[in-house]
């Protein structure tokens, strides 16, 4: 027997980035008015012009202009660099058409990414100052950055390297071991929330087993009240049921569709089946043609 043949895969961008003049960069519509007064646009400029272009602009050949190219992602790059004076842009060639909405599909830098980014620019020489001036931070905040993953297991870092966590939800998290941090980083990717509430909330119904021992100490100084430990027993209570129904809910949903197929398809569509029911037992007739009406079992 002859083997299919494998069907080729089109990138949707080229494999290598590219030096493009500035001239040929076009896009469809002029930036907002007061964009360069903004917080973000000064850091765009600022880090441009201290460490260069940390991600390249993102452009597609333009349909009507033969040469030139249609600006995707990456306008206040692109401006911060004509501005002070450069002639090209290393830019990524998307080989979508230009309709393609790239801003819908890229992932922006989580906070994981941006310590990574960071750490990798210190270490290439650019100077605390320098990477507080490009974010417009504080070089205290700069230091706290490169801390960030201390304490943090590499099991969690993985887990949670492309979602959108904040800064204090990782501070809670150092307060847990290793497993619990993995436990808490896995129920926050089910949830999808991130939130430094729901960490505190998992901290504090973490066993004192389970936190590091700085935590351990202080949380029996601390003394939960009594109210706090019903919460945290109720709590445990909802997520113990909470999981019970998600185990049992697939299981059920078939059962419950094939229920509901049986009902009319077999029951209703039997002439005999129909009059028997509606000469004795009319009230049945009646749910069972309910049940066979119903188009979503998940809305009922």
């Amino acid at each position: 027997m002859s083997a299919k043949p494998t069907k080729s895969v089109r990138l949707g961008f080229e494999r290598n980035c590219k030096e493009i003049a500035l001239d040929v960069l076009q896009h469809s519509s002029p930036l907002p008015a007061g964009i360069r007064e903004t917080v973000k646009y000064r850091q765009i400029s600022t880090s441009v012009r201290a460490i260069g272009l940390v991600e390249p602009i993102v452009v597609a050949h333009s349909r009507d202009n033969a040469g030139t190219f249609i600006v995707l992602d990456g306008r206040m790059r692109l401006e911060a660099l004509r501005e002070q004076g450069a002639q090209t842009a290393l830019c990524l060639i998307s080989t979508d058409d230009e309709a393609y909405t790239y801003n819908k599909r890229v992932n922006r830098l989580s906070v994981i990414q941006e310590h990574r980014m960071i750490v990798r620019a210190a270490e290439r020489g650019v100077s605390v100052q320098q990477l507080a001036d490009v974010l417009d931070v504080s070089p205290g905040a700069i230091r706290e950055q490169f801390k960030l993953l201390d304490g943090i297991c590499g099991e969690a870092v993985s887990l949670l390297a492309d979602k959108p966590a904040s800064h204090g939800m990782f501070k809670v998290l150092k307060q847990m071991k290793s497993f619990r941090q993995i436990d808490v980083a896995q129920a926050m990717i089910n949830l999808n929330n991130y939130s430094i509430k729901l960490a505190l909330a998992m901290l504090q119904t973490t066993p004192p087993e389970q936190l590091t021992e700085a935590a351990a100490a202080k949380n029996q100084r601390g003394g939960p009240t009594e109210a706090l430990q019903r919460l945290q027993r109720e709590l445990a209570a909802v997520q113990a049921d909470t999981k019970l129904l998600e185990e049992g809910y697939g299981p059920a949903n078939l059962q419950l569709e094939i229920i509901k197929t049986y009902v009319g398809k077999t029951l209703l569509e039997n002439a005999a089946v129909v009059r028997w029911l509606a000469k004795t037992h009319s009230e049945y007739l009646q749910q069972l043609q309910l049940i066979a009406e119903i188009k979503q079992l998940g809305a009922q």
